[in-house]
């Protein structure tokens, strides 16, 4: 992403995360490059709303925080990675914002949950309840938990770089015994940039970074990968719970 001009902290981060599957053409407007050109907030701001399966979640922690701007930093961050702020974030009213967000969809346990109290505003929660992914486990594992294992926000800590790629120890996700999982730590290969482009600064050896789809989003402070964690753990509870 150039460096300069450069966006405002919230529109970064947003930028960043959203770019994997938007570039794969399943979340957003068509045109993914709009998300590294940067330098305009307003277009951007526009163009966020546009993300019909992340702004409903990034609503709902403004108000919730009382927050203005539904691209405030700590907002865009409490969404992706996870926070303080999930915590503000009235269950029940999150829950009745996504049915009606998602009425014409099809969707994974949305309709199900009798109990708003577990819902988070945490990308985990739309990956493992609001995708119909999870509808299909118990026929053939195999490509619901690739796909979920992708769309995920995961966290890893770099083994190596080799050109525009990183390999990277993380855990993965597992479905044995009717629960859905974190496995045990195996290698995973991300890329970090693409033909001169990246989302990050190049990590380095040792580094804690958080992926998603095949891209590496930035560093991972201990702080954040402990909220990326416990928000994911949350909700493997809710829908083992389930």
């Amino acid at each position: 992403m150039p460096s300069e001009p450069r966006l405002p902290a919230g529109h970064s981060i947003f930028a960043r995360y959203a770019f994997p599957p938007n570039e794969l053409g399943y979340c957003g407007p068509a045109d993914s490059t709009a998300l590294l050109q940067g330098g305009d907030p307003a277009a951007l701001a526009v163009l966020a709303k546009e993300f019909d399966g992340t702004w409903p979640y990034l609503q709902a922690i403004a108000d919730g925080a009382g927050i203005t701007d539904p691209l405030d930093p700590e907002v865009v961050q409490s969404y992706w990675v996870g926070g303080q702020l999930l915590e503000k974030v009235d269950s029940a009213d999150l829950l009745a914002r996504l049915r009606t967000a998602f009425k014409r969809q099809v969707t994974g346990m949305l309709s199900d949950l009798t109990d708003g109290r577990h819902a988070l505003a945490h990308h985990s929660f739309h990956v493992f309840v609001v995708y119909p992914w999870i509808r299909f486990l118990d026929r053939d594992p195999t490509t619901p938990l690739r796909v979920m294992q992708q769309c995920r926000i995961r966290w890893g800590t770099v083994e190596s770089i080799d050109g525009e790629h990183a390999e990277i120890v993380s855990r993965g996700l597992t479905f044995e015994g009717g629960l859905l999982a974190l496995g045990d730590p195996g290698m995973e290969r991300v890329r970090w940039c693409k033909d001169g482009t990246s989302l990050a600064p190049e990590p380095a050896p040792g580094d804690v970074v958080a992926a998603h789809w095949d891209w590496v989003c930035g560093a991972l402070s201990d702080a954040d990968t402990e909220a990326l964690s416990r928000a994911t753990q949350m909700t493997l509870d809710l829908v083992n719970s389930a």
